[in-house]
C-alpha cells in the first residue's frame, strides 16, 4: 500500500495493500479501507467505519465522526460505504447513533461535492449527486438517482424519492416526489416531472409521457388526498413509474411536496 509517512493510520485499522493514504490523514481504529481507495491529504476517518473499493476522498474531507446529536454518549455506532463514490472536499459523513438503526449507510457510485453533509442514521442509494453544501438532517432516505442541488437541506426522517431532482436552495420539510423536479422558486412544490434528467437516464419517451400524465393528476387533486391516491391508482396498471409513485405518495408519514 502507498502511505504517506506523514500519514497517521492506526494499527487498528485495516487498509487494503492497493490503497492509497495521503499526506497528514488520519486514519483511526475501526476503519477498513477496501481496494484502490485513494484518501487525499488531511482527510479524517473515523471508526467504526467500513469503506469500499474505488472511493476517492480528497482532502480534508472528514468521513466516520460520531454523530452531531446531543442524546449521543459514545456508543459504538457505524458508517458504512459502497464503492466508487467521490467525497470531494470538506465532505462530511457521521456514523449512527443508538436512538436510530445504529448505521449510516451509502451505497455505490455516489458524488459528494464540497461541503455536502450527510447526517447520522441516514441512508443514501447509488449514483445520486450531491452539489455544494447540500446537507441531510438525520434519518433522511435518500433513494437511487436523486440529484440535490447546492445548498438543499432535507430536513430530518425525510424521504427523497428515486430520480428526484431537487433544486438549489430549497428547503425541504416533506418527503419529496420521485420523477419530479422540486425547487423552492416560489414555494418548495414539484414543478414538472424531470423529463430531461429521466431521458438521460434512459427513461423512454412512453414512461416519460406516463408520468407527466401522473403528475397533471397530482396537480388536479393537489388538495384531496383521497382522490389524488384513487387517480393514481387508476393510472398505475399500465406503468410500473407510476405505480411506485402511487405507493410512495400512499406511503409518506411526513407529506409529500405536492404538485
Amino acid at each position: 500500500m502507498a502511505i504517506h509517512p506523514t500519514a497517521v493510520v492506526d494499527r487498528a485499522a485495516t487498509v487494503h495493500a492497493t490503497a492509497e493514504i495521503g499526506p497528514y490523514a488520519i486514519v483511526g481504529p475501526g476503519v477498513t479501507i477496501g481496494a484502490r481507495t485513494t484518501v487525499g491529504a488531511h482527510a479524517v476517518l473515523e471508526g467504526p467505519t467500513a469503506i469500499g473499493e474505488d472511493n476517492r476522498i480528497f482532502h480534508h474531507a472528514s468521513l466516520g465522526g460520531p454523530p452531531q446529536d446531543l442524546k449521543y454518549k459514545g456508543e459504538p455506532t457505524t458508517l458504512v460505504v459502497g464503492s466508487r463514490n467521490v467525497f470531494r472536499e470538506f465532505s462530511t459523513a457521521h456514523r449512527g447513533t443508538v436512538t436510530g438503526h445504529g448505521t449510516t449507510v451509502i451505497g455505490d457510485d455516489n458524488l459528494f461535492m464540497a461541503y455536502a453533509h450527510v447526517a447520522h442514521d441516514c441512508v443514501v442509494g447509488n449514483r445520486t449527486v450531491f452539489a455544494n453544501g447540500a446537507s441531510l438532517a438525520g434519518h433522511c432516505i435518500i433513494e437511487d438517482d436523486v440529484i440535490l442541488g447546492a445548498f438543499v437541506g432535507i430536513r430530518q426522517f425525510l424521504r427523497i424519492g428515486r430520480f428526484a431532482f431537487v433544486g438549489a436552495f430549497t428547503a425541504a420539510n416533506k418527503d419529496v416526489l420521485p420523477y419530479c423536479w422540486t425547487s423552492a422558486d416560489r414555494d418548495v412544490k414539484a414543478w414538472k416531472v424531470n423529463s430531461v434528467g429521466l431521458s438521460r437516464k434512459g427513461f423512454s419517451e412512453e414512461r416519460v409521457k406516463a408520468l407527466q400524465k401522473a403528475y397533471r393528476a397530482l396537480h388536479r387533486h393537489r388538495h384531496d388526498h383521497a382522490s389524488l391516491l384513487a387517480a393514481l391508482a387508476g393510472l398505475s396498471g399500465a406503468s410500473e413509474d407510476v405505480k411506485y409513485l402511487h405507493d410512495f405518495v400512499a406511503g409518506s408519514t411526513q407529506g409529500i411536496h405536492g404538485a
